[in-house]
């Protein structure tokens, strides 16, 4: 029985949006501030931890999940994890420094500390998506030579035959 156009499309559609870089990294962009907003909120509402400690220790641990699901789930990274994770470290300390920054102007101009986080979100989630897929998690190896300046690696399948055939 054939498809009908409409489920083809969807079906295409569908496909897409699963192979799509940019809606797993917002997908798991989500649940990781899920994670950093609900620790934070309960680190200080709950256990009265002051905004300068709470707000970097749960972006910290919702960077460890969003590290190791944008690894396997988003880039299905192939490239060595220690260069990757020293990468994603120099990116973690300047988001960090902005989210404690951001949160706090905002606690300290009589605004919540939420919305501050949500503006701190939005202000790195821009850049994060770019550094993720082309410096942390390049996809393949022309990517990683450009990134170590290096010449790629050919491997011997790669390499050109001799032609065997005679001129005769």
């Amino acid at each position: 029985m054939p498809h009908s156009p409409v489920a083809t499309r969807l079906r295409s559609w569908a496909t897409r949006l699963d192979n799509s870089h940019l809606l797993k990294f917002l997908l798991v962009g989500g649940l990781s501030f899920a994670i950093d907003l609900g620790l934070l909120v309960i680190l200080h509402e709950v256990f009265g931890v002051g905004l300068w400690i709470a707000t970097p220790v749960a972006f910290l641990v919702s960077l460890i999940f969003n590290f190791l699901l944008q690894r396997i789930f988003t880039f299905k990274a192939t490239n060595r994890s220690h260069s990757s994770f020293i990468r994603y470290a120099v990116l973690v300390v300047f988001n960090t420094v902005a989210t404690d920054f951001i949160v706090n102007t905002f606690a300290n101009l009589d605004l919540t500390y939420t919305a501050g986080k949500v503006v701190a979100t939005a202000s790195t989630m821009a850049w994060n998506f770019f550094l993720y897929k082309y410096w942390i998690f390049p996809s393949d190896q022309a990517t990683d030579n450009a990134a170590s300046g290096t010449e790629p690696k050919i491997t011997p399948k790669q390499k050109a035959k001799p032609d065997t055939r005679s001129n005769t």
